[in-house]
């Protein structure tokens, strides 16, 4: 298995958007277009944001993660942001979002910045249980509470 950014391979761009689309958008309500998701992930790069990569294998994407400069418009002091890690139902628990997240800290250490956050849900646990640290819980405006996360990457 290796990881690689999303803007090496083209031909996994629409794999990916219907991915986070399914996961990310449709799941959580979010009124977000399919077509905007397609643009955004058709316009990732490798040293400035937003940034995706993919993790494959024999050329099959088993998962995705994203950084952004920014994931929560309240919280424009924290960044940047891991966001929509996401692994195939069929490939967990094999470490892949672990190997994703490990190359995501890796780019965004050399890209200069001493730390990464992330906000989430319903993966808290997940997070703690890997060195995040919790920076605090939002109350987002729909009611919902989000909870934010850090780690040094320096």
């Amino acid at each position: 298995m290796k990881i690689d950014f999303l803007s090496n391979h083209p031909d996994k761009i629409k794999e990916v958007s219907e991915i986070i689309y399914e996961e990310f958008v449709i799941n959580t309500g979010s009124i977000m277009r399919y077509d905007d998701v397609r643009n955004h992930f058709s316009n990732t790069g490798t040293h400035a944001f937003p940034i995706t990569l993919i993790a494959l294998e024999n050329e099959h994407c088993l998962g995705t993660v994203s950084i952004f400069e920014n994931d929560l418009k309240s919280r424009e002091m924290y960044g940047p942001w891991l966001a929509s890690l996401y692994t195939k139902p069929e490939c967990r628990n094999r470490g892949i979002g672990q190997k994703l997240i490990a190359r995501t800290l890796d780019v965004v250490k050399e890209l200069g910045f001493p730390e990464l956050y992330l906000r989430t849900e319903h993966a808290s646990v997940y997070y703690k249980k890997r060195g995040w640290a919790h920076v605090e819980t939002v109350r987002l405006d729909s009611g919902e509470e989000i909870d934010v996360f850090k780690i040094t990457c320096i």
